[in-house]
């Protein structure tokens, strides 16, 4: 189910955290929850993983993890504001170190000139450090854009982890 490169920087992830003693967390929109699939498919991730929050629907984003409405309302599901803020809330609503977020559109459609399909934005916070945020824009389809936004999470997970 997962590829070999999934793995790998799955398992850095995991290596990374467990050495410095930390817990993650991921609040997942248009991954529908893969980035913690992929996490947990290595056996021992329950060491490191906390909890995952799938907050596909505007109202899970705000009831789960607290995204502000008006925040929604402002910039849209899709944008570094709300990505930002569902990283944060992930970690205050749980008994983590670390987070990360994913929010995009992974098609085939509700794309717009201003949002293009493959639009992703991801958000990485650790306690004590300043959040860090990233917008792309995954070419592909549906599965294409989604690995992509794993693998890229992941990468932030590490990233962040290794401070």
């Amino acid at each position: 189910m997962f590829d070999h490169e999934m793995r790998d920087v799955a398992e850095r992830v995991l290596n990374d955290c467990r050495q410095r003693g930390l817990k993650v967390v991921t609040a997942e929109s248009c991954t529908g929850g893969l980035i913690a699939a992929t996490l947990t498919a290595i056996a021992g991730s329950s060491d490191v993983v906390d909890r995952a929050f799938v907050t596909y629907s505007n109202e899970a984003k705000r009831d789960m993890i607290g995204v502000p409405w008006d925040m929604i309302m402002k910039h849209g599901a899709v944008s570094e504001p709300v990505a930002t803020a569902m990283a944060q809330g992930a970690l205050a609503n749980s008994a983590a170190d670390i987070a990360v977020s994913v929010t995009g559109i992974a098609g085939p459609g509700g794309g717009s000139a201003e949002k293009p399909v493959g639009l992703v934005h991801l958000a990485v916070c650790r306690k004590d450090f300043e959040p860090v945020a990233e917008r792309h824009v995954f070419a592909g389809d549906r599965d294409n854009i989604r690995r992509s936004a794993v693998l890229t999470a992941l990468a932030l997970l590490a990233s962040l982890a290794e401070r």
